[in-house]
């Protein structure tokens, strides 16, 4: 198996982290039916961001940069934004690999918690990560669709305190 460290982010991979940010935006957009393609522009802005507390990338030795990870500083917490591993090296470690990086650098600034907010619909990434141990629902964020388009929706969803909510 090819080692794969985790790293700061350089300026010189902000090609590969531009790629691996317009994955995730991708997928994110797949799965909601948005057709919309950013190519990555949405990470030059998160690299302008006050509350950036700092930037991890999975450098793999034959295949470079494979993976980003991200911390916001919110107070004594920390939000994990944005986590992504490039589709050909998921379900290989490197997630977890990044998280666990992530987690002893908030370690290490003595804060308290970590919060990671994944989308509803990925039940992979919701899985790994509480495998992970995001074990705590710490807050909810709701949409109305305003369209009132229930196809756009997944019909199954989640039971919270005896609610039904679609995904």
């Amino acid at each position: 198996m090819t080692p794969v460290a985790v790293r700061s982010y350089r300026p010189s991979d902000h090609s590969a982290g531009r790629r691996l940010w317009a994955e995730l935006t991708a997928q994110h957009n797949q799965m909601y039916g948005d057709p919309s393609d950013d190519g990555g522009a949405g990470f030059e802005e998160y690299l302008t961001r006050l509350d950036l507390g700092g930037l991890w990338v999975a450098d793999h030795a034959d295949d470079g940069v494979i993976g980003l990870v991200g911390l916001i500083i919110r107070g004594r917490a920390g939000e994990v934004e944005p986590v992504v591993v490039t589709h050909s090296h998921r379900h290989k470690g490197v997630g977890r690999k990044l998280l666990r990086h992530v987690a002893q650098e908030a370690k290490k600034r003595n804060m308290q918690a970590l919060t990671i907010s994944p989308a509803s619909r990925n039940v992979d990434a919701i899985r790994s990560l509480h495998a992970a141990g995001y074990d705590v629902v710490s807050s909810i964020e709701l949409t109305m669709d305003l369209d009132r388009h229930p196809h756009d929706w997944q019909q199954e969803g989640l039971e919270l305190h005896e609610l039904q909510f679609r995904s």
